[in-house]
């Protein structure tokens, strides 16, 4: 299995698992949060590194509103995972929905991502600081005050589509390497 294909089934695992939380058990919810935030960012590095050709092949097929809203999500995403755990606390991002204790709590994917101050980055050059402004900007109007379930539902629908695309592409193996190797030196 390609590290590709293993990062897009523990991402699939770990987004799936966010139906299954209950809201009740926060410590758990939030640690899964922050997991599949990982995950996700993960994927979509690896593709737009690793296979960015099918990356922007599979983006350009989505009609032009639909490309700009996983864009932007991704983009916030990648706003949480910077600034999650380091300026900010899990519980700074999300907004558990009020619930109740017990076998009726609803799962965490209804719990909504919270409005998050401006970040100060006055530390970063000039080029940093538009780069995490413009994820910033995209965690506003992507993520704040819709729910967990839909912003890990649109990212990971796009990232399994992705994934597929270029795993469809045979990877280039040490055997043909060599074989190539060996016809050029000839």
């Amino acid at each position: 299995m390609s590290a590709l294909q293993w990062s897009l089934t523990a991402m699939s695992d770990t987004t799936d698992r966010l139906a299954r939380i209950m809201a009740g058990d926060r410590p758990r919810a939030f640690a899964v949060i922050a997991e599949a935030v990982w995950w996700v960012t993960i994927v979509d590095a690896t593709l737009v590194r690793h296979h960015p050709d099918t990356y922007d092949a599979v983006m350009g097929s989505q009609a032009a509103a639909e490309r700009r809203l996983v864009e932007e999500t991704l983009a916030g995403l990648r706003f949480v995972r910077n600034r999650m755990g380091h300026e900010d606390d899990h519980v700074d991002f999300i907004h558990p929905r009020s619930s109740r204790p017990g076998p009726g709590d609803g799962p965490i994917t209804a719990w909504t991502w919270n409005t998050v101050r401006e970040p100060a980055l006055a530390s970063l050059p000039p080029r940093g600081q538009a780069w995490e402004m413009t994820r910033y900007r995209a965690y506003r109007a992507h993520l704040a005050g819709h729910t967990v379930g839909e912003t890990f539902g649109r990212a990971t629908a796009f990232l399994k589509l992705a994934g597929a695309n270029a795993s469809s592409i045979p990877e280039t193996s040490a055997i043909s390497l060599i074989h190539v190797s060996a016809h050029a030196a000839r």
